[in-house]
């Protein structure tokens, strides 16, 4: 099958990309670096021609909420409509497990607002939505890392493996689409201040971490929020595993 990975030189679309080409599928990396701009629309008819799949991994680094939801409903929107264009029968975006409303934050925002355009739109699909990866522990402590120091929320989450997502991902993109939202997650349930404290250690350093909900996320996201309702898919790779094999 020729399938198109958005997003395809970020993390989970270079893993997703890995395991389509090694299932002897064809792969269309799209990305801005490779001169298709999904945000303007500027290369996607071309890089969509004779694809049967679509998968989103798009993101922005962007923070604040009317921007975000700008990019999320601008760029689905332009996909949706190149592969009206080009006959493509399936699209598969890449979402977040634990989103309500309203949102808890502007990427949540931006997320939200994208699976609607997808569901309202005209190519059948399947959302993968997936909880937060491995090594998102140690991305929350470097915003707020000071003097080696950095607060973290005690948030509950059940991550999983980037490279558990990519599979499921060029799994879905490959099968019929379901028009519904598949909820991913990893075998067990963490904290993420020891989620952080251990990855630090694990990568050789030492960091202080002060527990608090005054700090990137809110009482909004406690309990068990963050994670993945009673009938996700649980995938293999455990945290530990991951800290063994290299904590990257």
């Amino acid at each position: 099958m020729r399938v198109a990975v958005v997003g395809a030189t970020g993390r989970i679309g270079r893993l997703t990309s890995e395991v389509l080409r090694d299932g002897g599928h064809e792969v269309v990396d799209v990305a801005r670096s490779l001169g298709v701009d999904v945000l303007t629309g500027e290369g996607l008819d071309k890089a969509l021609d004779g694809v049967a799949a679509v998968i989103d991994c798009s993101n922005t680094p962007a923070q604040d909420v009317t921007t975000v939801v700008d990019f999320f409903t601008t760029t689905t929107a332009n996909l949706l409509a190149a592969e009206q264009r080009a006959g493509v029968g399936h699209h598969v975006p890449l979402s977040i497990v634990g989103m309500s409303e309203p949102p808890a934050n502007a990427h949540y925002a931006g997320k939200l607002a994208q699976e609607t355009t997808v569901e309202r739109g005209p190519v059948p699909w399947t959302i993968v939505r997936a909880t937060q990866f491995h090594d998102f522990a140690a991305m929350v402590a470097s915003w707020t890392e000071r003097d080696g120091t950095a607060v973290v929320a005690p948030l509950l989450m059940q991550p999983i493996a980037p490279a558990d997502v990519a599979a499921v991902l060029a799994e879905t993109a490959v099968g019929e689409p379901r028009r519904e939202r598949l909820d991913i997650a990893g075998p067990e349930t963490q904290d993420l201040v020891d989620m952080a404290r251990r990855t630090y250690a694990a990568r050789g350093r030492e960091i202080r971490l002060v527990p608090t909900w005054e700090g990137v996320h809110g009482l909004g996201m406690a309990g068990n929020a963050m994670l993945p309702g009673a009938g996700a898919r649980i995938m293999p790779t455990t945290f530990d595993a991951w800290l063994a094999a290299g904590a990257r």
